[in-house]
């Protein structure tokens, strides 16, 4: 089943990056045309929501032709960006992008940051951590600075003890103290949430949680605190595309008002906004 899963997630993948590249062929991305509209690659939740609300409400005014392609997985949006078959994308944050341009070798570069969604432990099976009983199974994403992030929330609540300097590169060999002697599903971010009633416990993306149904603010029994948080996601283009007219209209629009009472509204604090 994991592999059939997997599989069918290669596949939808495949099929998102040919209609990012036969949108860049046709020109609609890639060009810096303040008329063409403007490609964003982004994950359907909350990003894409937030987008299309910009996009049905605020876009129009302002002068701006937004082109909304959503994205279930963490590659496509960035390799499309680098390929210029999208202009933009919207699903990181900034440790992520960074982690990413080392691996690559991509040039992407954040510029503006948007919104948070708290990362948060999740369990069918207990209602607090301190109930997580000894020699527990814990979902972790598998991408390197989620994965950190991930680790850091656990150590945050006492479960286990991160070696200094560790950061958002952490992994569990950096684990130095494992009091309950806990064990780790090294899994993609996406397969997370549907893994939860398999596990003791998972730690899940807020935008993975909030695409199934689970409600960050009231479902995880610890989420993350936004005081402080570095992992606001952000829009990021190519370097070079940071002045495009289209892409600073779109900021503005991201940080305007209206966004952030839609955020406040829609989400209420499952989504933080970041401005």
């Amino acid at each position: 089943m994991r592999n059939a899963l997997k599989f069918t997630s290669v596949l939808a993948t495949a099929g998102i990056a040919l209609s990012l590249a036969a949108c860049g062929s046709s020109g609609s991305s890639g060009s810096s045309d303040p008329n063409a509209p403007l490609t964003v690659a982004a994950s359907p939740t909350p990003h894409g929501q937030i987008l299309k609300y910009v996009k049905d409400n605020l876009a129009e005014k302002a002068g701006l032709k937004l082109d909304i392609k959503e994205v279930t997985d963490y590659v496509t949006p960035n390799t499309a960006v680098q390929d210029g078959s999208a202009d933009a994308n919207y699903f990181q944050h900034v440790p992520y992008l960074e982690d990413f341009n080392k691996k690559h070798g991509t040039d992407i570069v954040s510029v503006a940051p948007v919104h948070l969604e708290p990362l948060g432990v999740y369990s069918k099976k207990v209602k607090s951590v301190t109930e997580i009983p000894d020699g527990a199974t814990i979902g972790l994403p598998n991408d390197a600075t989620n994965e950190g992030r991930a680790l850091k929330l656990l150590a945050d609540n006492n479960l286990i003890t991160l070696k200094d300097g560790a950061g958002t590169a952490a992994t569990p060999a950096d684990i130095t103290a494992n009091p309950k002697n806990l064990k780790w599903k090294e899994l993609e971010a996406a397969q997370l949430p549907r893994s939860v009633s398999d596990l003791d416990a998972a730690v899940v993306n807020g935008n993975y949680a909030l695409d199934s149904g689970l409600k960050p603010a009231t479902d995880a029994i610890v989420l993350e605190k936004a005081e402080g948080n570095p992992y606001a996601n952000i829009l990021a283009v190519k370097k070079g595309k940071e002045n495009d007219p289209r892409v600073k209209k779109l900021a503005e629009l991201l940080h305007s008002a209206e966004v952030k009472k839609y955020i406040d509204d829609t989400f209420q604090g499952s989504v933080i906004p970041a401005f």
